[in-house]
């Protein structure tokens, strides 16, 4: 029985119909299932987030020393409960993962307990995102001490994040995920691959987190702030869209001591600059 058959069974054993509302696609195409998987070693926990039917969860549990599967349908929860009910690494739990606090979810006292038992050295973040929260996961995930993360996601939003600040990719995403991490695409995954197929194609996303951010700030919060102003008004200047959250005389001089003309698009600036005028900003 290939992947195919063993997701359209599993479907019809358990009266499966994809919550559309929750994003639920199921990926069956071996090639990317392994692709997600390949860095996965005995020496690491898996955090996987929005197990499903538990297709991918079976490879990890493989590969892995322990998988974390984190299902918001309670549904699937009992699915992979049942499936997995003979494995002794695998941890189920039914909730929200933006309700969760990730760092929290058994991690440090896990490492802390088994890392002298046993060779658990890493723990990695492993996911097949519904679209509509991916940004928000992201984020959650990067503001934690978790160092690989390896996501399927939007094709065009896996574009944006791996973009380079100042492409014409770049979003606010872009710089967030550039001022902690390295992201690469490291494959790509058609429509015909999920039940049901989404109208969009897919890539996968790896994200090495860095071991200290890119850029130096003096205020993380008003570094992202002025940022995210930028991208919500990216047809003005940032003279202009910056002007809603700092006083324009200031920034004029600001922008014109660091060689930034006056008429320059938020979009076009380097993690550098958008840093420094930050810094500038926070004196």
């Amino acid at each position: 029985m290939n992947l195919l058959q063993e997701t359209k069974y599993i479907m019809d054993k358990y009266d499966v119909h994809p919550n559309k509302r929750l994003g639920q696609n199921f990926l069956f195409d071996e090639n990317a299932l392994n692709q997600i998987a390949e860095n996965v070693t005995k020496e690491d926990t898996i955090i996987e987030i929005g197990p499903g039917l538990g297709t991918l969860t079976a490879i990890l549990a493989e590969k892995a020393k322990k998988v974390i599967a984190i299902e918001l349908d309670p549904k699937m929860y009992n699915i992979i409960k049942e499936r997995f009910i003979a494995y002794n690494n695998i941890e189920i739990i039914n909730e929200d993962v933006l309700k969760v606090d990730i760092s929290k979810v058994n991690l440090k006292q896990l490492i802390s307990q088994e890392k002298t038992t046993s060779n658990i050295n890493n723990v990695k973040v492993v996911a097949n995102l519904p679209y509509y929260i991916t940004t928000s996961i992201i984020t959650n995930l990067l503001k934690t001490d978790i160092q690989d993360i390896t996501i399927l996601i939007q094709k065009e939003v896996a574009q944006r994040i791996c973009a380079m600040p100042g492409d014409k990719e770049a979003g606010a995403i872009t710089y967030f995920v550039n001022y902690y991490a390295d992201a690469h695409i490291i494959g790509n995954v058609s429509k015909e691959s999920f039940i049901p197929n989404p109208e969009v194609e897919s890539s996968i996303v790896n994200i090495q987190k860095l071991d200290k951010p890119r850029v130096q700030v003096k205020d993380e919060k008003l570094f992202f702030e002025i940022i995210k102003t930028n991208f919500t008004k990216r047809r003005k200047t940032i003279l202009n869209s910056l002007s809603t959250i700092a006083n324009k005389n200031e920034l004029e001089q600001i922008l014109t001591k660091l060689g930034i003309s006056l008429n320059e698009r938020g979009e076009n600036l380097s993690l550098e600059q958008y840093a420094e005028i930050a810094n500038a900003l926070s004196r």
